[in-house]
């Protein structure tokens, strides 16, 4: 059976065709935000008065951004998401965004 339509993706008019990039693109690792000088403080822990970071760490609706788009490593993720809740609850930062 074929779907509404009649056209496949592949096929359809207009379509434009693949094509290879000539360089294939180079991807740098992202730095932990929270590292200093590229090492992890210890013990590990993000300040959750410091509403200029969690910000950069949180999008415009007030959800804490990934690991893969933020950078941070697990450990460090863990201590931003802690200190982010901890801001929520003591009213530094909005629970829901504009």
């Amino acid at each position: 059976m074929s779907r509404a339509g009649g056209f496949n993706k592949k096929n359809k008019k207009g379509a434009v065709p693949f094509r290879k990039n000539s360089k294939p693109k180079v991807r740098t690792k992202k730095k932990d935000p929270i590292a200093v000088d590229g090492k992890r403080p210890h013990p590990m822990y993000v300040d959750y008065k410091d509403i200029e970071l969690l910000k950069k760490l949180t999008n415009r609706q007030g959800k804490i951004l990934s690991r893969r788009k933020n950078g941070c490593c697990a450990v460090s993720q863990h201590a931003v998401t802690q200190a982010v809740k901890r801001a929520r609850f003591m009213a530094l930062l909005p629970f829901v965004g504009e």
